[in-house]
């Protein structure tokens, strides 16, 4: 009878330590399951900064309509009037300034440059978007298994100080003891409020991401990284890398635009050409010393700037050194593309590595001893501390675990990142 009435009052310690857990962490908040697939479609379409960045196309093919404007022509009026009978007199005409050189088509050639850098720019602003994003996604997952070794730490703590609560009142343990897994269950419970923080700060972000405004309700990220264990050629992902990398495409059309404004430089030195005609039309003079009947005038001329004080020569130096800099920021890229590959290429293939070392059964094993402590502690055969030394070996085992793979998927993802490829899928 005794026996049963102890066994009851374990039973109902228990359920009211998990009632206790349940309303102390909140897992259960409003959430919405979000796969990749749909996160980084959402990215793409959504992203305001994203967004933002496109309207640098717009603004620079605009910059095309303004390069093809010519001179407008321009018409003038004037008119005098004479006191002393002389007859008063109308001039108007017209005028127009001739752009020689080629200067209109230069400013448009250019324009289109520039669009063309933009749109690179864009790519490459993307790349690094998808990059950034898909880090974000893992580390949402990340934060959640960590969260989960530590729940699953503090459910084994709160069960021991349950179990260690009655044996204590039962005289199988000291108060000591009692109170000691009571202690490191409440010191486990503010591991769990740190990782819960952690876990829902990070699902806030997606948001941010994909250009949602903040809800009641979060989006909760899910994978089950099966798409990451990849084989690859370093030379061949140089080469990869060499063709497919928008920042690189983009130095290389910096260089055209240095071409293009080393032309316009040139066509600027080339003298514009202004003609204007106009019409003269006078009245008649009654004045008794030159009388003069009613007459008009045509007239028409040449306008020709002298460029002895202004030969733009400034203008053309600039552009020659526009040149030489983009060469060299060209081959400064490139060869950066390269350190760059070779780089996140040995991270991929250490951190692969270091997954392997998991499938051994270091997390099986690990976890079998915690159990085997717990058992045995139950029957008074282990000590507290080694229970306690069993269950960190197992929490840290388990995050290294997580941290492992997070390296791993994120190691994958900085390698296609700095290649210019992009065929994840997790």
């Amino acid at each position: 009878m005794k026996l049963t009435h102890c066994i009851f009052k374990l039973i109902i310690c228990l359920l009211l330590i998990t009632s206790v857990l349940k309303a102390q962490v909140d897992t259960t908040f409003s959430k919405k399951q979000l796969s990749y697939t749909d996160f980084i479609k959402q990215v793409k379409e959504n992203n305001l900064e994203y967004a933002a960045q496109k309207y640098n196309v717009n603004l620079a093919e605009a910059e095309i309509e303004n390069a093809k404007i010519i001179p407008d022509i321009e018409w003038n009026i004037a008119g005098s009037h004479n006191q002393k009978k002389m007859g008063n007199t109308l001039e108007t005409g017209l005028g127009w300034n001739i752009e020689l050189g080629g200067k209109r088509k230069a400013r448009i050639d250019l324009a289109k440059s520039q669009v063309t850098l933009n749109q690179y720019l864009l790519q490459d602003f993307l790349r690094n978007l998808y990059a950034n994003a898909s880090l974000q996604f893992l580390e949402c997952i990340q934060n959640k298994n960590l969260l989960n070794v530590q729940l699953n730490s503090y459910k084994i703590l709160s069960n021991l100080a349950s179990s260690d609560s009655i044996r204590y009142k039962l005289g199988d343990i000291t108060l000591t003891d009692s109170k000691q897994s009571k202690l490191e269950a409440q010191f486990m419970l503010n591991e769990v409020y740190k990782a819960e923080s952690e876990w829902k700060n990070s699902l806030i972000t997606l948001n941010l991401l994909m250009g949602k405004p903040q809800k009641d309700s979060l989006f909760s990220a899910t994978s089950t990284f099966s798409d990451f264990n990849k084989e690859f050629n370093l030379s061949d992902l140089i080469t990869t890398a060499q063709n497919n990398r928008a920042d690189l495409q983009a130095a290389m059309q910096d260089k055209d635009i240095s071409q293009k404004m080393m032309k316009l430089a040139k066509a600027n030195r080339i003298m514009d050409l202004g003609i204007n005609a106009g019409m003269q039309i006078n009245g008649k003079a009654t004045n008794d010393e030159a009388p003069s009947p009613y007459h008009t005038g045509i007239t028409a001329g040449l306008t020709i700037p002298l460029r002895f004080l202004n030969n733009r020569k400034g203008e053309v130096q600039t552009a020659q050194y526009s040149i030489q800099k983009a060469e060299t920021e060209y081959k400064q890229i490139e060869l950066q593309i390269q350190t760059e590959v070779t780089q996140a290429y040995q991270n991929y293939i250490n951190t692969k590595k270091q997954m392997h070392q998991f499938s051994n059964g270091l997390l099986s094993n690990s976890k079998s001893i915690l159990e085997g402590k717990v058992y045995s502690y139950k029957r008074g055969n282990t000590s507290l501390l080694e229970v306690l030394d069993a269950q960190r070996t197992y929490n840290d085992i388990q995050q290294n675990y997580y941290q492992t793979l997070f390296n791993y998927c994120s190691a994958l993802i900085e390698l296609e990142r700095t290649v210019g490829i992009w065929d994840i899928n997790f």
